[in-house]
């Protein structure tokens, strides 16, 4: 992918004499436009240009202050982030040992295979994520290929890779893509661009998402769109990417608790085998099938008159 991405983007930078004319006669052709449809001179709207630049100047040096803090938190938050992973990986056998030691000796065997569980689970997730990753970008690369865009191994590579960013790293890729069309194509080519993306995306949060990745750990499609949604209103981006293993380790601890059983039912997919409920159900259909046999009035029989 590096390699690739690398070579396109090498191409990309020789073609820039290229795009630079392309936006100068696009630019150009609507400033034409504007002057026949509204009468306004081209002097007039590069005067309105400098004008609304000029005033915008005050605030986007506040808005390039804002930015710069919010870099810099972000990029301290990742470097803290990395550091917590490496103590938590380095210290991941002394955890486990105190999540153990917590419980008596006779649920040890429980725990245990609780934390296998949830280890195996959070693999899978990742493995769906990567999964997920491929279907979006093979979608996009064949799209664009078909619709003629350039570089459209480049950007449907992007496409793919951004799509793990939920929302935002779609409407980027949608940006990128767009502005790269624009300067490579026609507008025809980058409204078919835009109904493609969207139309991918549609595909990835319905199906792709829910089904793909949700499947690899076990939980139903409807609770999977809908930790979605309700992470994302709690926690932001990160807790989009948190809800499905989240949904997941409490799955798991649910079907080793026999008070929690029906919850870690209603988080499982459909045709999932719970021993429980396979036996209640079984019980119940057996009672069901005797049904009692009501007879009409002239089948009943006179009684026997009494013997002396």
């Amino acid at each position: 992918i590096v390699v690739v991405m690398g070579s396109q983007f090498t191409k990309l930078s020789q073609d820039w004499p290229a795009f630079k004319q392309q936006f100068e006669t696009e630019f150009n052709d609507l400033q034409n436009w504007i002057a026949t449809t509204y009468g306004i001179q081209k002097s007039e709207q590069l005067n309105y240009i400098n004008d609304s630049a000029a005033k915008s100047v005050t605030a986007g040096a506040g808005i390039l202050t804002g930015a710069i803090a919010s870099i810099s938190s972000i990029l301290i938050f990742c470097v803290f982030t990395i550091i917590y992973m490496f103590f938590m990986l380095l210290y991941r056998s002394h955890i486990r040992k105190f999540l153990i030691i917590n419980f008596t000796e006779t649920h040890h065997p429980t725990v245990l295979s609780v934390l296998d569980q949830i280890q195996y689970v959070v693999k899978k997730y990742l493995i769906g994520l990567v999964f997920q990753m491929s279907l979006v970008a093979g979608l996009a690369t064949l799209t664009f290929g078909v619709i003629g865009v350039k570089y459209f191994i480049m950007l449907g590579l992007l496409t793919g890779i951004l799509n793990i960013l939920p929302y935002v790293g779609i409407l980027a890729a949608l940006l990128i893509t767009g502005i790269i069309t624009f300067a490579t194509g026609t507008m025809y080519q980058v409204l078919l661009v835009f109904a493609a993306v969207v139309i991918i995306h549609v595909i990835d949060a319905n199906y792709i998402m829910p089904k793909i990745v949700g499947s690899k750990v076990k939980i139903n499609s409807f609770l999977a769109m809908l930790g979605i949604v309700i992470g994302e209103m709690l926690w932001g981006i990160s807790g989009m990417f948190l809800s499905i293993p989240v949904i997941a380790i409490c799955k798991i601890v649910f079907d080793h608790v026999a008070a929690l059983k029906p919850w870690g039912f209603l988080l499982g997919e459909e045709d999932s085998e719970v021993p429980l409920f396979s036996k209640t159900f079984s019980r119940l259909r057996k009672g069901n099938r005797v049904s009692p046999v009501i007879r009409q009035p002239e089948e009943i029989a006179e009684p026997e008159p009494e013997k002396e």
